[in-house]
């Protein structure tokens, strides 16, 4: 168009050119303008340089008109040079993008059923209605062009708003490649739909943004057209006015906190079977990942065992995988601690009248679940049936016995790489599904005394990875002299406790033979040599 200073509008009119009803202006010297196929006549007749790119390009016409089923206003429409015309003989909506130089490059149809199709090309065009907008206070951006035009006439089509080009699947290419331009503004406001993809996209897009720069609006409704439609177009407003600053995850300011922190939350905590080992542990707590951890032969499984049947008679759902034994073993294991005596050595003096008993109050209770899988299982496998476990058979425990499994049934990589691995999906694993898990872990040899003959255990022992450690909130060592005095006697070593911080000697389980069960020996073998000293 051909700019006079001394010319000013007269009326809108038709366009021969486009046949568009009144996109042409006619001007006081007598030239006209179309605002739809962009041809300018001169007042003498001629037409200036500024041809009709829109008939060259094949672009359709259309005209403007209320959108009555989205509560939409011709003036919204003819704002954004949104219009109705017919293409291949079907009515369809048009809705224009434009260049940095304001030249119409592309025209998204929306056909019936949502079916679209771009005319022209978006390679150079700018966000929907960007060229109506340049650098202010604040710009909202949609995620459709119908919700574009409702944000608008929301607010009577006076401020900054616009559309990506190809919804939540091409949000953050479409705001990569309109950096420049957003920016121009203080804040940009996302408003996208409220379903999953559509926050997601919102998201990910606020984070290309300059840090504080960019807002995510939250609708009552799935998306602004929905809210226009019901006839809460303030529900448009207070949106935007109540829209978040983005932050991205895990950044959260202490303000935020006061809630949790002003409530006395009830942390729900099982004890262990051992008074000792609860002094300095204050028992075990669900979202918590505890590793016991101990030599060849100390009697790590013995140890999950006792903890396991305690949980039951507490009344806590358990899943077992016990991969070093089948789970008639398992059973067996259980039913011996119930009834004191160690039924997969024997079960002479047994009724089965009691052996009954003993199963229904522990493997037959409806509360315990095991996973039949003897050996290594794939990770992924594995994961999901722990995931199971908790979610689908609503068990508050599980019990791994043992890490050095698992990793060997992972192909490739070193062990360190593998335990990182691990142990990183498990400890997701229980903040997703907030279950606690007991962990039995394998300590490498120590240079002096080994574990069997009564090494003291710690953290530097643990096999393979400084991730056991990282990420267990507890890790309790077992110590036990094979050769020695007492070689029964097990010592409870906490090593590390992210709950208290208290750490050492945690008390001592005395295995006697005759009933198959871990007791807690008091007083203490370490007594006991004072006294033999003296």
């Amino acid at each position: 168009m051909v700019e006079r200073e001394e010319s000013s509008l007269i009326k809108h009119i038709p366009c021969d050119e486009c046949g568009s009803s009144d996109g042409n202006a006619l001007y006081t010297d007598g030239h006209t303008h179309c605002f739809v196929c962009k041809k300018t006549v001169q007042s003498g007749g001629g037409t200036s340089e500024v041809q009709s790119k829109k008939q060259k390009a094949g672009f359709a016409n259309g005209q403007y008109q209320d959108l009555v089923s989205r509560k939409i206003t011709e003036d919204t429409c003819r704002k954004f040079s949104y219009a109705v015309g017919s293409v291949s003989g079907s009515t369809v909506q048009i809705a224009p993008y434009y260049n940095k130089a304001g030249e119409l490059v592309a025209q998204k149809i929306r056909g019936a059923n949502k079916q679209f199709h771009i005319i022209g090309s978006l390679d150079e065009a700018q966000l929907f209605g960007a060229n109506l907008w340049s650098k202010g206070k604040k710009i909202v951006v949609t995620e459709g062009e119908i919700d574009c035009l409702s944000v608008s006439q929301a607010q009577g089509n006076k401020w900054a708003t616009v559309s990506i080009p190809n919804g939540a699947a091409g949000a953050v290419k479409a705001i990569r490649k309109n950096l420049e331009y957003l920016n121009e503004f203080e804040e940009v406001i996302f408003m996208f739909d409220m379903d999953e993809p559509g926050q997601k996209a919102a998201k990910e897009c606020a984070e290309l943004l300059e840090a504080g720069k960019a807002k995510i609006a939250s609708l009552p409704r799935k998306d602004p057209n929905e809210c226009l439609k019901a006839g809460k177009p303030d529900e448009i407003i207070t949106a935007m006015w109540q829209a978040k600053t983005f932050r991205p995850d895990g950044v959260i300011s202490g303000t935020e906190l006061w809630d949790q922190v002003s409530t006395d939350e009830v942390i729900e905590t099982v004890l262990y079977p051992w008074d000792e080992l609860n002094k300095i542990t204050l028992g075990a707590r669900r979202g918590e990942l505890v590793t016991f951890t101990a030599g060849s032969g100390i009697g790590k499984s013995a140890v999950v065992r006792e903890i396991t049947h305690h949980l039951l008679a507490e009344g806590q759902t358990v899943g077992l995988l016990m991969l070093e034994e089948n789970p008639k073993r398992t059973a067996l294991g259980l039913m011996g601690i119930e009834i004191n005596k160690p039924l997969h050595i024997s079960r002479e003096g047994v009724s089965d009248a009691d052996l009954k008993v003993a199963f229904d109050n522990t493997v037959g209770s409806n509360r315990l679940y095991l996973y039949n899988h003897f050996g290594s299982s794939d990770l992924d496998n594995l994961l999901s049936r722990i995931r199971y476990l908790a979610r689908g058979c609503g068990c508050d425990w599980i019990v791994l016995d043992h890490l050095s499994i698992v990793v060997s049934g992972i192909e490739g990589g070193d062990e360190r790489r593998l335990i990182d691995l691990t142990m990183t999906m498990l400890r997701t694993l229980v903040e997703e599904t907030g279950v606690g898990l007991f962990l039995v872990s394998h300590l490498k040899r120590p240079e002096g005394k080994s574990h069997e003959e009564g090494g003291k255990t710690s953290l530097a022992q643990l096999r393979g990875s400084h991730a056991i450690a990282q990420l267990s909130d507890m890790v309790i060592g077992l110590e036990r002299d094979q050769q020695g005095d007492n070689p029964n006697v097990t010592t409870l070593r906490v090593l590390k406790n992210r709950f208290t911080g208290q750490t050492g000697e945690a008390g001592y389980l005395n295995y006697d033979s005759e009933t198959g069960r871990l007791v807690e020996t008091i007083p203490t073998p370490f007594e006991n040599e004072i006294e033999k000293e003296f």
